[in-house]
């Protein structure tokens, strides 16, 4: 009985060892396997592969990353994909790294771990990529922003007023943004959607040919029976608007027209070019009459004393000829019964197609008094230009900003300076005279406009045959010049 007892035991033992040894035996190949794969729980470029072989932790990384991308500008939807922009992965490098993990333990060490559920969890393995940030500027250029960039819409007429209408804003690709926010989602196996980055372009200045439009418009519909020439230039650009229009048609600029006071601008010119500096004191009381009270009694004089007593006036036409002014002539003093001293004969007086019978005494045209103010703005502002050319040594920069002083102070709150804002600086010279019928039928202003939207020179004349009634001709010189006013400040 006590043998039958111990074989049994032993048997017992024997098949208890014969199972722990199967155990160890499937817990070993259980293991084995394990180890051959990736350790449960690994991440690698935040995708995990725990318990995938090398070859399909490869191919899902490659799966999760090849994903294109979605970029949103506005309400385009575009879909670039990794490669195009010369995204890619390192996964010879990021699964060697992982590698390192599945077997930096020796095998028993880890099996004896494994038995004892001590197993670490394994550290994550970062992205390792590479992007070509070149090829993703040039693919934004190219194919986001040359397609769904948005361009200002450009300011137009307001039939009826003086006013341009805002055109809507643009917008423009934040090419930097965008590189920064595609690499984050290129790098990232979740998300792939960016929303791109833009900036509000405001709306731009109109252009010059809209601005033309404007002003044949205001002309137009003030229904102005004689003839109306203008004169532009864009101090900032030296960019020009120049036309004449009459019976609402475009007539051919470089009409004369009687210049009447704005001849003061070129006298100014002329008497400085003949005193030194400091300015004598007769001088100076008889150029402020002169410009800012208009009065002809100064001009004369001044010509007299400080040109020539009795060809003082063919003096300014010398000095006017010297600027490369051909239009522009002075003929005789301006006191009643002054005898004419010469007939002149210009480009723009020996017209046909048009005439606005202008004074054998002093004529100009837009363009040319335009270009008396352009000289003398070059020269104040730089301390060159044609004056400096023309007059070598004889008129410097203080002078010409002694002019354009004089010019400012000429303060008579009608013509240009009534379509401008109060508060705006202008220097200009206004001009208009009753002839021997006793009608006004010539009206003309000349000026440099300050403005925060830029400099300009505008220089208008109008002429009617019949009779310029002067609340007419005012209110449209006005318009006039709160068009191009508004033209250079365009609110944003």
């Amino acid at each position: 009985m006590r043998r039958r007892t111990g074989n049994i035991l032993r048997w017992m033992a024997l098949v208890m060892v014969f199972a722990a040894a199967l155990l160890l035996v499937m817990q070993l190949v259980i293991f084995s396997r394990i180890r051959s794969a990736f350790p449960a729980g690994l991440m690698v470029a935040g995708v995990p592969v725990g318990g995938l072989n090398q070859q399909q932790a490869a191919d899902r990384l490659t799966q999760a990353y090849g994903v294109p991308v979605e970029l949103r500008y506005g309400e385009a939807a575009i879909q670039i994909k990794p490669n195009t922009v010369g995204f890619e992965l390192d996964l010879q490098g990021m699964l060697a790294a992982a590698d390192l993990q599945r077997i930096e333990q020796p095998f028993w060490s880890a099996f004896w771990s494994y038995l004892w559920g001590r197993t670490n969890p394994p550290e994550a393995i970062p992205l390792r990529s590479s992007l070509s940030e070149d090829r993703l500027r040039e693919f934004l250029k190219d194919e986001i922003a040359e397609r769904y960039d948005r361009p200002p819409a450009e300011p137009v007429p307001v039939p009826g007023t003086t006013e341009f209408a805002l055109g809507d804003p643009g917008s423009t690709l934040d090419v930097d943004r965008a590189v920064t926010l595609i690499g984050d989602a290129l790098r990232s196996p979740s998300v792939r959607v960016v929303n791109l980055s833009f900036n509000r372009v405001g709306s731009l200045r109109p252009s010059l040919a809209n601005l033309e439009v404007l002003l044949k418009q205001t002309i137009d519909l003030s229904g102005f029976p004689g003839e109306v020439e203008l004169y532009m230039l864009d101090l900032q650009t030296e960019r020009e608007v120049y036309f004449a229009r009459g019976g609402g048609q475009d007539l051919t600029p470089g009409i004369a027209f009687t210049a009447a006071s704005t001849m003061k601008i070129p006298i100014m010119v002329s008497v400085f070019s003949r005193v030194g500096e400091p300015t004598p004191p007769g001088v100076t009381d008889l150029l402020e009459l002169m410009i800012e009270r208009s009065e002809n009694d100064p001009a004369d004089r001044l010509m007299e004393t400080v040109m020539d007593k009795n060809l003082g006036p063919l003096r300014v036409t010398d000095d006017l000829k010297e600027m490369g002014l051909e239009n522009t002539f002075l003929a005789g003093y301006f006191y009643p019964g002054a005898p004419l001293l010469v007939r002149f004969q210009t480009p723009a007086n020996s017209r046909t197609d048009v005439f606005s019978g202008p004074d054998p005494y002093n004529q100009t045209t837009p363009l040319e008094m335009g270009m008396v103010l352009r000289d003398i703005y070059q020269c104040a502002d730089k301390g060159g230009g044609t004056l400096m050319a023309a007059f070598p040594g004889k008129i410097s920069q203080a002078e010409c900003q002694t002019m354009l002083t004089y010019l400012t102070r000429n303060r008579i709150g009608v013509l240009m300076q009534a379509g401008l804002p109060d508060g705006t600086r202008i220097a200009n010279k206004h001009g208009w005279i009753t002839e021997n019928d006793g009608l006004l039928h010539t009206m003309g202003d000349a000026g440099i406009i300050y403005t925060p939207g830029g400099n300009y020179i505008l220089s208008i004349y109008i002429h009617n045959t019949q009779q310029l009634v002067f609340d007419e001709g005012n209110r449209l010189i006005a318009d006039l010049t709160r068009a191009t006013y508004n033209y250079f400040n365009m609110p944003q």
